[in-house]
């Protein structure tokens, strides 16, 4: 009985043993299903190629960028390339490329006590303090040397200039209105430092037969005198974007319009601006 059962037991181990081997075979065709696991880490590729959209994804904003200076140009339609820092000074440089903030109103407006073409008390009348002074006394230089003197219109807002541009587009077209009218915002008007003149008859007020009268020459050899220079001088219109406009005078203080008449400048070659229509 102990040689069979020592058999048997033998017989038993062996075929355990066999069993055992046959189930170790199938853990490594389970174990390449874990390597299939590998397939599905070999997934990871598919993160990898999602990464990888995403790098094509960020050159896309950094053209959004590139969009922006685009949307930025936009303004040079309306002829204002960019809003003016300091609109309060006296020497801005306000023409088709620098443009008011169309909020834009001086604070210190006052009514000068000099003669205009007109009975009104409207804002057409208005300067700033140190333009109207500087105005009273021009005028009562005039009056000295026998020139007399009127305004023709002074301070205008930006609705007003709007609704006269507005108007003179629809007479002459808007390229040619561009050439002796201001699109709202670039008017110098608006700054309450410019006005235009005319001899106290109130003839050729604001029109090319005021150049070569006896006030047109007052106005040429004198306002530098008191602070205020012909913002449109003939013959430099490429410059000034504007015809020649001998009524049309600015204030920009003693100094400057001095030295502007001594060397026969415009404000965009005093500023070494870029001519504007150029």
């Amino acid at each position: 009985m102990n040689n069979k059962m020592t058999y048997s037991l033998a017989i038993f181990v062996a075929l355990s043993i066999a069993s055992g081997c046959s189930k170790g075979e199938v853990a490594p065709s389970v174990s390449p299903a874990a390597t299939a696991t590998p397939p599905v880490s070999a997934g990871s590729p598919t993160p990898s190629p999602s990464p990888s959209p995403s790098p094509s994804i960020t050159p896309k904003p950094s053209n959004t960028p590139t969009a922006s200076p685009s949307t930025s140009a936009v303004p040079p339609k309306s002829g204002a390339i960019q809003v003016v820092a300091k609109p309060e000074s006296i020497t801005v440089l306000v023409n088709k490329q620098n443009s008011l903030p169309s909020s834009y109103e001086p604070t210190d407006l006052v009514y000068p006590d000099i003669p205009f073409t007109f009975a009104e008390k409207n804002e057409k009348r208005k300067m700033r303090k140190d333009a109207a002074s500087a105005i009273e006394k021009l005028f009562a230089g005039a009056d000295k040397d026998g020139i007399h003197l009127a305004g023709v219109s002074a301070y205008r807002s930006y609705a007003t200039q709007k609704s006269i541009f507005q108007r003179y587009v629809l007479k002459d077209g808007e390229e040619k209105a561009k050439m002796y009218s201001a699109v709202p915002g670039t008017s110098e008007h608006e700054t309450g430092l410019a006005i235009d003149v005319t001899g106290s008859d109130g003839k050729c007020a604001a029109e090319d037969c005021f150049g070569g009268t006896k006030e047109a020459k007052w106005l040429e050899a004198h306002a530098a005198e008191y602070g205020f220079i012909i913002r449109y001088p003939k013959g430099k219109s490429s410059i000034t974007g504007y015809q020649y406009e001998p009524w049309h005078i600015r204030y920009v203080g003693i100094d400057v319009s001095k030295e502007l008449a001594a060397k026969g400048l415009t404000m965009e070659e005093y500023y070494n601006a870029v001519p504007v229509t150029k």
